[in-house]
């Protein structure tokens, strides 16, 4: 069994001023727990990640990592988003831990399953997903609408874990594959399990934010879902295909019945349906060509290769350095 293996918590932080200090609070306390119990490294450290925040985070970061020798920090030069601030965090920590685990600063996820989650890893689990039993806290549009993105993505053919976020362990050799996926477009959580390697669940009760506001509004969230569909998954182009089919067939049909409408001498029958057919084709060809265009966005981007994120400042790496 492993024994003192380092572990890094990885906190993305975007204007957390409100709940930072009883974050760390709480995290240092369970860090603290498992350093005395022999599980966890003495070197082992929090890494706040500030995503270009505008309040007084980083000043937070930086006062508490004097104080606190747990508390570290990296601050971007300006916001990339929460998925970019998680990537940062892992190839920042992965040089020096042999786990990682991330998790959002708000408190909503259980801070105590990283006990379980740690006990998993010494038994040889690469990947542990904290994956929430219920969804009590989140409001009846939310809880179906999530239900709905998660059911639709299993339906496309993504390998995701349901009612799980960006809260997980990794081992070093399993970030280690996460970090060598280069695509711009990220979906971390359809991107961990293609990584592979021993996998299993620890599960928690979500809690009610302790402090400041939600950083996913509703058109975050619909953003954050299109961008998971069309990472992983080609479907939504073939049904493109399949719909201009049916669209061929009923013009087929269509076509025929104005004929025998012309036979029959009745040729101003038919205008209203006419008309209709030409608002219903218009639009389902300006929805056509934006799926494309998502697409041809994502190429767009991956292809010019600019940098996912930049670095002002690193306290992590200064501290492991001394």
């Amino acid at each position: 069994m492993k024994k003192k293996d380092l572990l890094t918590v990885i906190v993305p932080c975007y204007n957390e001023e409100a709940v930072l200090p009883e974050t760390i609070k709480e995290l240092s306390q369970v860090m603290i727990n498992l350093i005395e119990s022999s599980q966890i490294n003495t070197q082992s450290k929090l890494l706040f990640v500030d995503d270009g925040s505008k309040d007084k985070t980083w000043n937070l970061i930086q006062e508490y990592s004097k104080s606190n020798n747990l508390v570290t920090g990296i601050k971007f030069s300006r916001n990339y988003g929460h998925q970019n601030a998680l990537l940062a965090g892992m190839t920042t920590a992965v040089q020096y831990s042999d786990m990682i685990i991330t998790i959002d600063a708000d408190l909503q996820d259980d801070i105590n399953a990283i006990y379980e989650m740690v006990a998993k890893y010494y038994e040889g689990i690469d990947v542990i997903y904290g994956v929430r039993n219920n969804r009590k806290t989140d409001t009846v549009f939310k809880r179906r609408t999530a239900l709905a993105f998660y059911g639709l993505m299993s339906k496309l053919g993504v390998d995701i874990i349901p009612n799980s976020a960006d809260y997980r362990l990794m081992s070093k050799r399993a970030t280690e594959g996460l970090l060598s996926f280069k695509e711009r477009n990220l979906f971390l959580r359809g991107m961990v399990p293609l990584v592979g390697y021993p996998s299993a669940k620890v599960y928690y009760a979500r809690k009610e934010r302790f402090a400041g506001e939600s950083k996913y509004p509703l058109k975050k969230m619909i953003k954050f879902a299109l961008d998971g569909i069309t990472s992983f998954s080609t479907v939504p182009i073939k049904l493109i295909t399949n719909l201009g089919l049916v669209i061929v067939f009923i013009g087929i049909c269509l076509f025929i019945y104005a004929i025998v409408r012309k036979i029959e001498g009745q040729v101003t029958v038919g205008w209203t349906s006419l008309m209709a057919s030409m608002w219903l084709i218009g639009g389902i060809q300006l929805i056509c060509l934006s799926v494309i265009g998502e697409y041809i966005g994502k190429i767009f981007t991956e292809v010019k290769q600019r940098p996912r994120f930049m670095i002002e400042e690193d306290i992590y790496s200064d501290k492991f350095k001394c």
